[in-house]
């Protein structure tokens, strides 16, 4: 019998126990040998439920136990999870963890103790919820030169930008909705202002590339300027609005960004919706692969979770290479990246067209009734040629990245 330890008994860390005891059969048949979870370490009690005989408040129960053979980290945040993790590695203790923010933020240094201290330090359910991916990049494509990785990656905003496409809605009711149906946190700066993308897009093109990846230089832009105007627009358009994550690997550098890009019917992208991700892959031998599935929720994210301590346990007294070194990937300036942009300006198209394409070439205007506004979508060019050339002209309104 394995005994492991759960840090963190909310949403996530209450699936992992509950996968634990409700595929138990399964789980000792992979493994070999069953697994018990021995404590569980959170602030709080819980009386009367089947786990209150498990529950410590005091870390240094779990770390000084030798029968504790791993640690699940479902905390969130940095303190005191790094801590934690830390000296559980350190204590010859494999982790298996869901927190992005811990993985993009120390993950270099943790997979180096992991690898010093002869154990397992692994994080699958941090990027797509309870679809594999990380997996897959460190064993199914290992044989593969990664060229791109460009993905929905987060749940949250992928369903406020749904309900303002199908339904019309705002970006305030649609996130007021999402925050009932508990998508969103109270404060969701984390997801509408893109940083949760860009820790996941890190993780991910670290994973691709095997260098680390510093999540603070990538240009990450949120969707709280996206309107309900902007989706009647590519309604007419055929297209939809989505927020990506992107890398685009090339001459030992990441072409990064997290921000809203207009995207046409044939995109693959197109048609993930609501709370689910959608990653796309592509390898320089076996072209583009698509991952498709919860991005979040208790039991998906928990069964990623489940899959790491199968892994770790399997693996008991040796180290799974996966992860990146410490050398740092350079990551290219935005201002080098090349788009087509979706742009709407003040005034009527009649009168103010020729002065447009006087600045973005020939552009054809696109109306909608009852707007004193119209919309062009320039050719492709630079970041920097767009705001170069955007400065030339009054009365701008909205730009959304375009690719279709």
């Amino acid at each position: 019998m394995k005994n492991v330890a759960v840090m963190g008994y909310g949403t996530i860390g209450s699936g992992v126990v509950e996968i634990l005891d409700r595929n138990k059969e399964i789980i000792a048949k992979k493994l070999g040998e069953p697994v018990f979870v021995k404590y569980i370490l959170d602030l709080r009690e819980f009386p009367g439920t089947p786990v209150e005989d498990k529950i410590v408040h005091d870390f240094s129960t779990i770390v000084n136990d030798p029968e504790v053979s791993m640690v699940i980290e479902t905390m969130g945040g940095l303190k005191p999870a790094y801590a934690f993790v830390k000296a559980s590695l350190e204590a010859g203790k494999h982790v298996a963890t869901s927190n992005k923010a811990l993985v993009a933020a120390y993950g270099t240094e943790l997979i180096k103790i992991a690898k010093e201290h002869n154990v397992n330090f692994l994080f699958e359910a941090s990027v797509g919820g309870g679809i594999p991916v990380i997996r897959p990049l460190y064993t199914c494509l290992a044989g593969e030169e990664i060229e791109e990785i460009t993905g929905i990656l987060n749940g949250t905003t992928n369903y406020i930008l749904t309900k303002m496409d199908k339904g019309g809605e705002t970006f305030e009711s649609a996130l007021r909705e999402a925050q009932d149906l508990g998508y969103a946190e109270r404060n969701p700066e984390a997801d509408v202002e893109g940083h949760d993308t860009c820790r996941k897009i890190a993780i991910l093109t670290a994973m691709a590339t095997g260098h680390e990846v510093n999540y603070e230089h990538i240009y990450t832009e949120g969707i709280t300027n996206i309107t309900e105007v902007d989706f009647v627009y590519a309604d007419s358009l055929r297209t939809s609005i989505k927020l990506l994550g992107s890398s685009r690997l090339e001459k030992g550098a990441a072409h990064a960004f997290v921000a809203p890009v207009m995207i046409g019917m044939e995109h693959p992208l197109y048609s993930v919706s609501d709370v689910y991700n959608g990653i796309l892959v592509k390898g320089n031998m076996l072209g583009t692969s698509m991952f498709y599935g919860s991005g979040a929720g208790k039991l998906p994210t928990a069964s990623a979770v489940i899959a790491d301590i199968i892994e770790a346990l399997k693996n008991d007294g040796q180290h799974v290479e996966l992860g990146w070194d410490e050398e740092n990937l350079p990551i290219t300036s935005m201002e080098t990246m090349s788009f087509r942009y979706f742009v709407r300006i003040k005034g009527i198209a009649a009168k103010r067209l020729k002065e447009v394409e006087e600045v973005f070439g020939n552009v054809e205007a696109i109306e909608l009734d009852h707007m004193d506004e119209f919309a062009v979508v320039t050719d492709s060019m630079t970041e920097k040629e767009y705001d170069n050339r955007a400065k030339q002209l009054s009365g701008i309104r909205q730009r959304i990245r375009a690719e279709f």
